[in-house]
């Protein structure tokens, strides 16, 4: 599988820069972070609570024969309407901490976008948790299920 979305993760830093270019229109892109329904096809996650605005909250919840084996939460401190989001991500039980989180979107074309995502940990230890699990793949793999679902909705 092609990893169309990227990870730059310098030594020595407590950061992760997350690129993607996607083949659709911006506001479809943003849609797919800003839409609950969206967000559950993409990430295959369930959407508990999506509070999509300045001081709003989230969590999200995956079930896997009955039990759950994934919570994550935050606060969304900024919402620009096809510009960014900023927001802080904790996964329950994990060693990785609170994330900070900005989410940059932008026009390339009529059709293109591109998401940038700046993800900033407590330590470098705690950003070195995360490059343990299989983060890289998962998250291309998400990004790609989001790429062909809005394709397949236009």
């Amino acid at each position: 599988m092609v990893q169309k979305t990227k990870i730059k993760a310098e030594e020595g830093k407590q950061e992760l820069i997350i690129t993607r270019e996607f083949d659709l229109p911006l506001d479809l892109l943003f849609k797919a972070y800003t839409e609950a329904e969206l967000i559950e096809q993409w990430m295959g996650t369930k959407v508990i609570k999506l509070e999509n605005k300045n001081h709003g909250s989230y969590q999200f919840e995956t079930s896997y024969n009955g039990n759950v084996v994934f919570k994550a939460n935050g606060t969304i401190h900024e919402v620009l309407h096809n510009k960014k989001i900023t927001r802080t991500f904790e996964i329950e039980n994990m060693p990785i901490g609170v994330q900070l989180e900005f989410l940059e979107f932008e026009k390339l074309t009529e059709n293109t976008s591109k998401l940038t995502i700046q993800i900033i940990y407590k330590s470098e230890k705690h950003r070195a948790e995360q490059l343990k699990l299989p983060f890289a793949n998962g998250l291309n793999m998400a990004h790609n299920r989001l790429q062909e679902i809005l394709i397949n909705s236009k």
